[in-house]
């Protein structure tokens, strides 16, 4: 395997970041009414829309990532041109 570099098992952070992905639309979706009861309290609740928003952005983005290098795509590079 010479200087080949190994970027790991991509396909089980792949699955963890699903299972935590599935866990949070799941939570959010079976205890909606307390949730919508936190959010419309006021004050600093007013910040917990955000922070929820900000939370799943994460999840599903580390998800969607690891997903996309266990299937093999990853983005080109492109070289600057030197003029």
């Amino acid at each position: 395997m010479g200087g080949e570099h190994v970027k790991g098992r991509p396909y089980i952070k792949a699955m963890i970041w699903g299972v935590v992905s599935v866990a949070l639309y799941v939570t959010l979706l079976t205890h909606q009414e307390e949730i919508n009861a936190n959010f419309a309290n006021g004050g600093m609740y007013a910040f917990l829309p955000i922070a929820v928003a900000f939370l799943f952005s994460i999840v599903h983005g580390s998800f969607t990532g690891h997903f996309w290098s266990a299937l093999g795509v990853e983005a080109s590079k492109k070289k600057m041109e030197v003029k």
